[in-house]
C-alpha cells in the first residue's frame, strides 16, 4: 500500500514513464510506506474540460489504509506534488494531489 494513481490529459509533453518514476519515488521519500508495497500506474483522458489558462493535467489519487495523521497526509500530498512540479518545470498544467482514506475492514487483496 499505497496504491498511486495518475489521471492526466493525454497531451502532456513528458514521457509517462518518467512521470510514474517521479510520483513513485515520491512516495517512497516520505518513508510512510514500505517501498515494496507501492504501486503506481497513470490513465490517460483523451476527453476533458479545464476551466482557466491550462491545457492539460495531472491528478494524483493516493488511496492509502485508514489511520495516518494529518500531517502525514500533508507530508505525503506536499510531497507528491513536488515531484509533480518537478517533472512538469513550467507547463501549463493543473496539478493535484488527493490522498483517500481505504478503511482495512473492507479493502480486500490477494
Amino acid at each position: 500500500m499505497p496504491h498511486l494513481i495518475i489521471e492526466h490529459s493525454e497531451n502532456l509533453n513528458i514521457p509517462i514513464a518518467q512521470l510514474i518514476q517521479a510520483v513513485h519515488q515520491g512516495a517512497e521519500r516520505t518513508q510512510l510506506f514500505d517501498p515494496a508495497t507501492i504501486k503506481t500506474r497513470a490513465i490517460a483522458y483523451a476527453n476533458y474540460q479545464l476551466g482557466g489558462p491550462h491545457q492539460g493535467f495531472i491528478h494524483v489519487q493516493a488511496h492509502i489504509i485508514a489511520g495516518r495523521s494529518l500531517a502525514q497526509k500533508q507530508l505525503l500530498s506536499d510531497t507528491l506534488l513536488n515531484a509533480l512540479h518537478s517533472v512538469c518545470g513550467d507547463e501549463p498544467l493543473n496539478l493535484s494531489v488527493h490522498p483517500y482514506d481505504l478503511e482495512p475492514e473492507i479493502y480486500r487483496k490477494n
